[in-house]
């Protein structure tokens, strides 16, 4: 993913945080006759092994047996996990600049890295019993799955689980960087005023993410791609 240098994290931290709180991945692996296998499936961190940054973690994942994608993970080899976080059209208006022009700011973050297939039934509960608690802790309202885990053992049959070794990291945190401090807060208002979607979440990290220091050039934040073998 080509990213310019204005728009990469603030550190290793903001694409484990992305990850963590926009779960559902697209899988990209390499398909049959030049075009690529593509799923969308929900991916945790591994609970035992909790990373503080995205190189090097181990992430889990699981999908339907029947997938004829499941083949290709099956037989291990390279991937990508593709997560896109909030988003939101900038309208020129907001700006209140005599000439602007429209944009969307938004989140990506392209993890790359090595599939393992967890071929045991035993895997599959794990790593579905695994997810359930990490989204009911994040993202539910503390069901208890106690009362469903019959159900669960009739659906197993149908699930693959999988590992997927990190190796490393592309993030592409496109926030208004490029305008001036008083116009990067008219977008942070206009985003938290809209009630649209994740625009509060998009308005907020705009925030965050903050204006450069004194001194510090045009273009940002310093290189980070996450990685130990150069951009992609």
């Amino acid at each position: 993913m080509f990213v310019p240098p204005q728009y990469r994290p603030r550190g290793r931290s903001w694409t484990l945080e992305t990850v963590r709180s926009n779960p559902l991945a697209m899988l990209v692996t390499r398909g049959e006759r030049a075009l690529p296998w593509i799923t969308h499936l929900p991916v945790i961190t591994h609970p035992e092994r909790p990373p503080a940054e995205l190189p090097g973690a181990t992430l889990l994942g699981h999908m339907n047996a029947a997938n004829p994608h499941w083949a290709a993970v099956a037989s291990g080899g390279p991937g990508t996990l593709v997560f896109t976080g909030p988003h939101g059209y900038v309208s020129p208006t907001v700006y209140e600049l005599p000439v602007a022009a429209p944009t969307w700011d938004f989140v990506a973050v392209h993890v790359h890295g090595t599939l393992r297939p967890l071929d045991t039934p035993e895997d599959a509960r794990r790593v579905v019993r695994w997810t359930v608690e990490a989204y009911e802790g994040t993202h539910g309202t503390g069901w208890d799955p106690e009362g469903s885990l019959d159900y669960f053992d009739k659906i197993l049959p149908g699930v693959r689980a999988f590992e997927f070794h990190v190796e490393s990291v592309d993030g592409m945190y496109k926030l208004s960087q490029e305008q001036e401090p008083e116009t990067r807060r008219r977008v942070v208002r206009s985003f938290a005023a809209s009630g649209r979607g994740a625009h509060a979440e998009l308005s907020a990290l705009i925030d965050r993410f903050g204006d450069p220091g004194p001194g510090a050039p045009a273009t940002g934040c310093p290189a980070a791609r996450e990685a130990g073998d150069g951009a992609r």
